[in-house]
């Protein structure tokens, strides 16, 4: 896609980017002490930026004060989000003394918490990026319920994930893969943070000596190696695949770094993903992958490139696009650092396409894709209202 005026990228690429929230948690902390020093407990809450809960502990610390139990539970709070990889932090806290201390407005005066608050501040320059605001308490009911359970209780306890979440069964995924597996990697670590309702069911390689093989197996992933020039043709190639999904009870296919066309079974249709490094339509067809793509582009002027979720059929990178994903073309890219870019798009855009899908909020009509909006308790109640009118 060439653009003449590079600051129309700049004014309105922003519009369809995506922000990067793979590695961005909020925070929720609290501490309570029945007495002043007397029995306490600290405790966090961690959800992702959609408010997706990824942690809820609270820890019975015993006799102190409400301000160690503040802080105690800041701490813990900053020590999981570093263990699961969060790079950005915001944590909310209804200790406003905590929240000023911390954004250097207050002196630590007590001998007794300045270990915690060096603590939480040394952990904080590990973050990228952080903040700790300060809400009011009915803006923080549920750390302060998670800790009112450890106090009454005298232990630690763990929050339980909502009812709806319960009930939401993770989607089965077969990834298509002939080369590093970056792209099953990082669909990977989105799995493991919790911020993607998925599990890998298989992984199919269409080649045996690539290091995406090992890295798979090391995650302790299903392996299988179909490789093309073992069949005599590409019907018995893609029975050969598709009797691999069918075992492994495959809810989606995700190609990643795939270079083999196959014939996608009827059972599949709209259910198998590819991701493009270009904007579809543009630069896609026979030919065009990986570094050809990025050559093509920078041969064409263009001023903004990016990446392409759609689903397949049996043509090369046509099928309805689901998401796309735009970064910058610099005057200074080679086609290395332009792939660089384009492959931070892709890290958003593939998990984002596929939650989508589990979700069930796409529906494909007419070679298009419609992206479901969240349906309301309004939505639902309104149609009832009319029809009761009508009557």
């Amino acid at each position: 896609m060439c653009l003449e005026a590079k600051d129309i990228f700049e004014n309105r690429a922003s519009k369809y980017e995506m922000r990067d929230t793979r590695y961005e948690v909020i925070a929720y902390t609290d501490g309570a002490s029945r007495g002043n020093p007397g029995p306490s407990a600290a405790g966090f809450i961690l959800t992702d930026t959609n408010g997706t809960q990824l942690q809820a502990k609270a820890f019975f610390i015993g006799h102190n004060t409400n301000n160690v139990a503040e802080y105690t539970g800041i701490v813990k709070a900053l020590e999981a989000a570093k263990k699961i990889g969060a790079k950005k932090l915001t944590v909310f806290t209804d200790s406003e003394l905590l929240a000023k201390q911390i954004n250097g407005e207050y002196k630590v005066k007590s001998e007794q918490i300045r270990p915690l608050f060096q603590q939480a501040i040394d952990t904080l320059r590990e973050f990228e990026n952080w903040k700790v605001r300060h809400v009011t308490r009915d803006k923080n009911k549920e750390a302060d319920k998670l800790v009112n359970q450890a106090l009454n209780l005298e232990q630690d306890v763990e929050g339980k994930p909502t009812a709806a979440a319960l009930n939401k069964k993770p989607i089965r995924l077969g990834v298509l893969i002939s080369g590093g597996g970056t792209t099953l990697m990082n669909i990977l670590d989105y799995i493991k943070q919790g911020r993607l309702n998925a599990e890998v069911a298989i992984v199919i390689c269409s080649r045996s000596t690539v290091t995406g093989v090992e890295k798979a197996r090391n995650a302790g992933l299903k392996v299988k190696i179909v490789r093309k020039k073992d069949f005599p043709d590409v019907d018995e190639f893609s029975k050969r695949i598709e009797g691999e999904l069918v075992a492994a009870d495959v809810d989606l296919v995700v190609q990643g770094g795939w270079l083999c066309l196959w014939k996608i079974p009827a059972r599949y249709d709209n259910r198998v993903m590819n991701i493009h490094p270009a904007l579809l339509p543009s630069f896609g067809g026979q030919g065009m992958w990986g570094h050809h793509v990025h050559e093509a582009v920078l041969a064409a002027g263009c001023k903004i490139s990016g990446c392409t979720v759609h689903f397949c059929t049996n043509e090369y990178d046509k099928g309805p696009i689901i998401v796309q994903q735009a970064c910058e073309v610099k005057n200074s890219d080679t086609p290395e650092t332009l792939a660089a870019r384009v492959f931070e798009a892709e890290c958003i855009a593939y998990p984002q396409a596929i939650r989508l899908f589990a979700e069930g909020k796409l529906n494909v009509q007419e070679g298009k894709v419609e992206i479901k909006a969240k349906e309301s308790a309004w939505d639902t109640v309104m149609p009832l209202l009319i029809a009761k009118l009508r009557r």
